[in-house]
C-alpha cells in the first residue's frame, strides 16, 4: 500500500457505530504508514473489518476506553481474528470485563471476557503507526475509564466520559459523579477548547462548545454548583 501524500494529515479516523446501542467505534490510522487501530470494537465485526479494507489500513492493535459491553464485548474476538493485542483500559475496569458474557446475554450483544495485553494508567502513551496518543485516566462512568488524545490533530476519543450536550452515566456499579466531573474539568478541559472529541455515542463536538453549552459541565453551570 502506497503511503499518503505529504500534504495528508498525520491521523485520519472514521466512525463506525456498532451494536444496537450505536456505540461509536473508531478506526484511526497513521497516514504515513497506513497502520491503524480500532477503538472500542463492541460488535458488528464484519463492518469493522470491511472499513479497514476500504481505507487500506493494516490494523495493528485494539484500544479500549472502558469495560462496558457495547465498547469491548467483541474486542477479544477481533483481536484473535486479526492477531493483534489489546491495550487499555485502566486495570480498575477488571470488574466490568469479567462480566462481559453475562452483560452480553442481558443486552443481546456478544461478549467475551479477556485479559488486556496492556493495562493503561494516566500519563501513558500508545502508538498507532508513527502516531503517539496520550492517555488520560478519567474515572467516574467506570473506575477504569481512559481517554486517548492526539495533540497534533487536536482530537480526543473520550468514550462515555462526555457527550455533545451530556455526560456519562454514573448510576452503574462503581460509578462516581464527582469523579466524572473532576476528570472532565481537570483532565479534558486543559487539552484546549479547540479540541474535537469523538464520544461513545452520538455526534462529535469540541470541548469549547461543551464548556459553553453543556447543561452538566458548562463553566457557568459549575460556577453555580
Amino acid at each position: 500500500m502506497a503511503s499518503a501524500p505529504a500534504s495528508a494529515p498525520p491521523l485520519r479516523a472514521t466512525i463506525i457505530p456498532v451494536t444496537p446501542l450505536q456505540q461509536n467505534c473508531c478506526l484511526i490510522w497513521c497516514t504515513k504508514t497506513m497502520r491503524g487501530a480500532f477503538t472500542d470494537p463492541g460488535g458488528d465485526l464484519h463492518r469493522l473489518k470491511a472499513a479497514a479494507v476500504q481505507h487500506g489500513v493494516t490494523v495493528e492493535k485494539i484500544l479500549l476506553t472502558h469495560g462496558h459491553i457495547d465498547h469491548c464485548g467483541s474486542a477479544k474476538i477481533l483481536a484473535e481474528e486479526l492477531g493483534v493485542k489489546i491495550e487499555g483500559p485502566h486495570e480498575d475496569d477488571r470488574f466490568w470485563i469479567a462480566r462481559l458474557e453475562d452483560d452480553g446475554r442481558n443486552y443481546g450483544i456478544t461478549g467475551k471476557s479477556f485479559e488486556s495485553d496492556r493495562w493503561l494508567v494516566n500519563g501513558d502513551s500508545v502508538t498507532v503507526g508513527e502516531l503517539v496518543l496520550d492517555v488520560y485516566h478519567c474515572p467516574g462512568h467506570t473506575p477504569g475509564h481512559v481517554v486517548f488524545h492526539h495533540p497534533a490533530s487536536k482530537l480526543a476519543i473520550v468514550g462515555d466520559v462526555l457527550f455533545q450536550g451530556s455526560i456519562g452515566r454514573t448510576d452503574f456499579p462503581m460509578g462516581n459523579h464527582q469523579d466524572l466531573l473532576d476528570a472532565i474539568t481537570g483532565r479534558l478541559w486543559p487539552l484546549g477548547d479547540d479540541t474535537h472529541f469523538v464520544p461513545g455515542h452520538g455526534p462529535m463536538s469540541t470541548f469549547g462548545h461543551e464548556r459553553q453549552t453543556n447543561p452538566f459541565v458548562a463553566d457557568r453551570v459549575l460556577a453555580r454548583a
